[in-house]
């Protein structure tokens, strides 16, 4: 598996990274363990959860595993997130000192460790002053509790604001951003990107899959049953089922994927995750298996390596539809030139 750094640091994650969301609730604790333990043995090294996946549990099992395979957790890379809610109480969620002093400490001991390698602030709090939470991480590098910090869901203004705020401190800068990104969703192409390779910030892409519309599960004018995550627990997500399901946009992007999979003896899920992986500024792609089958197919696109012509029909296929000022033709292709380095 290929290995990168993490942004700016000097910290070496692999390109596809193990999300643990699903722990705890869709994949019960053997089978969690057991998808640990496939993707380490695969050369995989980055595992990523937070403190609001299954009220804890999913820290909790991650937290076993580390204990019960000591030569493994001296491998892995750790994150996790706070911010939102984890009791009624009014600091009981937020970016604030009191709150994440109380979620960091609470993480730890749920993960069993004393340090966490990087720890993301989950969404952005309007609430609390962006410097006393730059201040809080600061602090939690220096008592060395943690080791990088990173963002979650943030726009691009609010990425570069905390990037200039933290360096005219003199505080630690955050290393990545973790956003969502696939081949049907690539809004963050017009703000987010440029503002993470100005950076120097590493992105950690979750959802690189749709929702597993890229995987190919659905079809046109067919209601998810069975075995998918909507067919499944329609609760879910289907109140977005139909929107999207009802763009053509949405089929001309599964068509092209389905050609270039069958082009390349591979899964749509592999290209899809090959194409995420392949983008500028992207890290570690957030892969998040149910079961051991699907994390042993996510994991055969570490080894897909598309051509230029068949990257180049994805990126086509999916181009963003914003036309409205400032977005549109112009400003993808200052974009583009932004990305790449062109005139």
């Amino acid at each position: 598996m290929d290995h990168r750094t993490l942004g700016a640091s000097g910290a070496v994650v692999s390109s596809l990274a193990l999300g643990a969301m699903t722990f705890g609730d869709e994949a019960d604790e053997a089978t969690s363990r057991r998808l640990m333990s496939a993707y380490v043995a695969a050369g995989g090294n980055f595992i990523d959860t937070a403190d609001v996946y299954s009220r804890g549990i999913s820290e909790e099992i991650v937290g076993r595993w580390l204990k019960d395979h000591p030569a493994e957790a001296q491998k892995v890379v750790i994150t996790t997130k706070a911010r939102f809610p984890m009791g009624d109480g009014p600091n009981d969620h937020g970016l604030s000192r009191v709150h994440l002093r109380r979620a960091l400490d609470a993480s730890l001991a749920r993960l069993g460790v004393d340090h966490i390698d990087l720890y993301q602030m989950h969404a952005w709090d309007a609430l609390t002053p962006l410097e006393e939470t730059l201040r809080f991480l600061d602090d939690a590098i220096s008592a060395g509790k943690i080791g990088y910090y990173g963002f979650s869901n943030f726009l691009g203004w609010q990425l570069t604001k905390a990037v200039h705020v933290a360096r005219a401190a003199g505080l630690a800068a955050p290393v990545t951003l973790q956003p969502q990104y696939n081949l049907l969703v690539r809004d963050i192409e017009w703000e987010i990107v440029p503002a993470a390779l100005d950076a120097g910030i590493g992105l950690l892409p979750w959802s690189p899959l749709g929702g597993g519309w890229l995987s190919g599960k659905y079809r046109r004018d067919e209601a998810p049953t069975g075995a998918s995550r909507l067919g499944e627990q329609p609760d879910r997500g289907m109140e977005a089922y139909a929107p999207r399901a009802a763009q053509e946009r949405t089929w001309a992007i599964l068509d092209s994927v389905r050609d270039v999979a069958d082009r390349n003896d591979a899964t749509m899920a592999q290209v899809a995750l090959a194409w995420v992986a392949a983008q500028p500024a992207v890290t570690s792609v957030l892969i998040g298996a149910r079961s051991e089958v699907q994390l042993a197919d996510n994991l055969a696109a570490a080894d897909l390596a598309l051509a230029a012509e068949d990257l180049a029909l994805l990126t086509a296929a999916s181009a963003p539809q914003h036309n409205v000022y400032p977005y549109g033709v112009q400003a993808d292709q200052q974009r583009h030139r932004n990305i790449t380095g062109g005139r």
